[in-house]
Order: C-alpha cells, then sequence, then structure tokens
C-alpha cells in the first residue's frame, strides 16, 4: 500500500486540529496555572498594552463583547482587574491590571513557560526559535 502525499496545507490543518484537541485536553486535565485561558490572555493582554475597554478587548480577541464583558467581570470579581471610569463618558471604562492580577499573570506565565520548555527539552535552540517564528506568523495571518 502506497502512502497518501498530502498538500502541506493539508498536513498543517490536521496537526492543527490535533494540538487544539491535546492542548485544551491537557489544560483541562493537568491544568498549567491557575488562571483558564481567557482569563491568562485578557490579563497578558492588559498588562502588555495597557488598560484597554471592552470593545477593544472583543476586537483584538474577535469576541463578542458580551462574552468578553462576562470574562473581565470574572477577573474583576477576583480581583485581578479594576475600572477606570471614562471621564467623557459616564457608562466606559477601561481595565487596568492590578497587583495581584499581575502576580497572577506572572505566575502562570512561568508554569506555561516551564512546561513547553519541558516538551521542547528535546529540540534543538535553532528548531524551537524556527517553531515560535512561524507559530508567530501563523497567528498574524488569522484574523
Amino acid at each position: 500500500m502506497t502512502e497518501k502525499i498530502l498538500h502541506p496545507a493539508e498536513t498543517i490543518e490536521l496537526e492543527l486540529a490535533i494540538l487544539m484537541r491535546r492542548f485544551l485536553a491537557v489544560t483541562t486535565t493537568k491544568k498549567i496555572g491557575t488562571l483558564d485561558r481567557s482569563a491568562y490572555l485578557l490579563l497578558h493582554q492588559i498588562s502588555s498594552n495597557g488598560s484597554s475597554g471592552v470593545k477593544a478587548l472583543a476586537e483584538e480577541f474577535q469576541l463578542d463583547i458580551s462574552t468578553i464583558s462576562r470574562q473581565t467581570a470574572s477577573l474583576e470579581q477576583k480581583g485581578l482587574v479594576y475600572r477606570i471610569p471614562d471621564p467623557q463618558d459616564g457608562r466606559a471604562y477601561s481595565l487596568q491590571i492590578t497587583e495581584i492580577g499581575a502576580a497572577e499573570l506572572a505566575s502562570n506565565k512561568q508554569a506555561r513557560y516551564e512546561r513547553v520548555r519541558e516538551l521542547l527539552q528535546d529540540w534543538s535552540t535553532e528548531d524551537q526559535q524556527k517553531f515560535g517564528e512561524l507559530l508567530s506568523k501563523f497567528n498574524r495571518i488569522i484574523v
């Protein structure tokens, strides 16, 4: 029996599906850190880019405003972010990360880094660099 040669895009599509399934399984059953994926990404975005409104976060993550509102409300209840009122519009506000939020983000970032480092321990530095560059390039084109 001959092996079917896949187009590179077919291989990438299949490998991405497997990656997403395995990533979700690992983060659900063997939770890395204390933050779920959405909390981690929201805190990372606010920490990296400064205070941000719900609308801007929704646009950044390509999610509905109601979804981001629920997620940020949860972060606020946990004391990880706080609201900064908009002086021009009493209904609008931006979110800023708290000291607790920054510490939680740093702790989770370290735990995730250590897990990825462990998984890639047998890869050369060159392969790790190239993989990171290609993942970054791929993420930039997804809209």
